[in-house]
């Protein structure tokens, strides 16, 4: 199962989206389409197993945002509104109809202010490892808490997180003020759409009380912990992909659903 891969331009500014769907349901109009937006520093192949998980059911876009995964940089700071913007308007070019957003760690202040502002076309959130802890909002500490987590990531992932910041310096520098200054406890109050906090019971980013405190804030919101670390959907994703057809349940082609054997190998 491949991955149709293809290069948008928003307002001049790159955008790769990363389509994997069931058989018959690329181009998929009219069911929802899942939408992982990766953290800083990142790219989509922090939602790697993860969208292969969701995509026994579902229409997958895993999306590489401007001056990461070897995309070409803005040049410039974008704010997370303005990256917002970019994802709803690059997905929705291909035909997308309502969207489910997953964003991780700095994903999650991308996906809210989607949902914030194109309320009509995001039926559903999820927002994995949550950013930013008042009183963690300094680079300093940011890097610290990341340092934690490298220890618990495993080899795997940690070579994604190393070798996808490498590629990603630039951008990551310019995008480092907006995602510390975002309050994203400031706009889930304005989400009207089902919020799911997931968090990693190891994650030493996104802690227990930031998470339970997000999902207070929503009107719609839960939370949720599963075993793992800040990345806990490449370490859990087929709980992952459960806990998002919890969320709206979407057959496959012939009205099945998936069963353990089906996604045994995801693992």
């Amino acid at each position: 199962m491949g991955a149709k891969v293809e290069t948008v331009s928003v307002d001049g500014l790159a955008v790769r989206l990363h389509t994997l769907a069931p058989a018959g349901r690329l181009h998929d109009d009219l069911a929802p389409t899942v939408v992982l937006v990766h953290g800083i520093g990142m790219s989509h192949r922090s939602f790697r197993r993860t969208q292969r998980a969701l995509a026994v059911t579902h229409r997958t876009v895993g999306v590489d945002l401007p001056g990461f995964g070897g995309v070409p940089g803005a040049g410039r700071r974008l704010q997370i509104e303005e990256l917002a913007d970019l994802v709803v308007r690059a997905v929705r070019s291909r035909g997308a109809g309502p969207l489910v957003l997953v964003g991780q760690s700095m994903g999650t202040q991308v996906v809210a202010e989607a949902a914030r502002r194109h309320a009509e076309a995001v039926e559903s959130v999820v927002l994995i490892g949550p950013v930013v802890v008042p009183g963690r909002r300094s680079a300093v500490l940011q890097a610290l808490d990341l340092a934690r987590d490298c220890t618990v990531e495993g080899v795997r992932m940690n070579t994604v997180v190393l070798t996808d910041y490498f590629r990603s310096v630039p951008q990551y520098l310019r995008e480092l003020g907006p995602m510390l200054r975002h309050r994203l406890e400031d706009t889930l109050p304005h989400v009207g759409q089902p919020v799911l906090v997931v968090r990693g019971t190891r994650d030493p980013i996104a802690r227990r009380d930031w998470a339970a405190r997000l999902a207070a804030a929503a009107p719609d919101g839960r939370v949720v912990e599963l075993p793992g670390p800040h990345h806990v959907q490449e370490h859990q994703p087929v709980a992952v992909a459960r806990l998002l057809d919890g969320l709206r349940a979407v057959p496959v082609p012939d009205g099945r659903t998936p069963d353990d054997q089906t996604l045994e190998g995801l693992r």
